[in-house]
């Protein structure tokens, strides 16, 4: 009887669900620029999805990052948003760049960067879309740079992903290492909602925001990643399973961690 209960809340739920999902703009440089014009407040307490307001998950992944990042090389935040892991990466290595589609995210990065924090290297942020052809050319010297990747893969077609890809080893060169780190949630769309507070009566501020005005996120795990990141290019260095950390929508325990893939590469020398 529990699981009918629970199988008929998302049935009801499904319908609103589709309704604001078709509001989004069809357009992704678009999507993500309405997103983020619309965002007043960052944190735990503010409106961006994957925002915990916490360096909880950014500490996971730094020995990670120290094993297999060349400390000689920058290190590019791609999708950086509002900046918040390229803080946490100024923290560890001596020079960063945040780079996003959106000029509105760009903005609110500066502007939470004058704010107190522990970085110690420099920062510098760049508007660019990691999809357009060469895109990764013009924003570090050779000899390249380490490239960190969250949450950025799985929210992208497959020809944007092939086009990112190519980016990456430009960017990468032969000295660079790319860190990726996704969503993996292998339910379906209905069922990654609920897990993040979704109900038939409501549906958590933050993540309405994200379904009506963002492109329909899906999963990223070892397969896709064979198929974006072919290893007649790259070579893999380590990867294993990751907690996504979210905005603490609900309270409950757990409904702000989401599964996600990790996984470092290097190009064949």
């Amino acid at each position: 009887m529990k699981a009918f209960t629970s199988a008929l809340r998302k049935y009801l739920m499904t319908p609103r669900l589709i309704r604001l999902a078709r509001s989004a703009p069809k357009d992704r440089p678009l999507a993500w620029e309405r997103y983020w014009a619309g965002i007043s407040a960052t944190g735990s307490a503010g409106e961006v999805l994957w925002d915990s307001g916490s360096d909880r998950e950014f500490q996971g992944y730094r020995d990670v990052l120290l094993r297999h990042f060349d400390p000689e090389l920058p290190v590019v935040d791609v999708g950086c948003g509002h900046g918040r892991f390229t803080r946490a990466l100024a923290g560890t290595f001596r020079q960063v760049v945040g780079v996003d589609i959106s000029r509105h995210a760009v903005e609110q990065a500066r502007a939470e960067q004058a704010l107190p924090g522990t970085e110690r290297g420099t920062i510098t942020y760049e508007v660019c879309d990691m999809t357009s052809p060469r895109a990764g050319a013009g924003l570090v010297e050779a000899p390249g740079a380490n490239v960190f990747l969250r949450g950025v893969l799985h929210v992208l077609r497959r020809k944007d992903q092939a086009a990112l890809a190519e980016n990456l080893r430009i960017l990468a060169g032969s000295r660079g290492a790319v860190f990726l780190v996704e969503t993996n949630f292998r339910g379906s769309p209905v069922s990654y909602a609920s897990h993040l507070g979704a109900t038939f009566r409501s549906i958590p501020a933050p993540l309405e925001r994200a379904i009506r005005g963002l492109p329909m996120p899906g999963h990223f795990g070892p397969e896709e990643r064979l198929r974006v990141l072919s290893p007649a290019v790259w070579d893999l260095l380590e990867d294993g399973p990751a907690v996504i950390d979210t905005h603490p929508l609900t309270g409950v325990a757990g409904r702000n961690h989401v599964p996600g893939y990790y996984a470092v590469l290097r190009q064949h020398k």
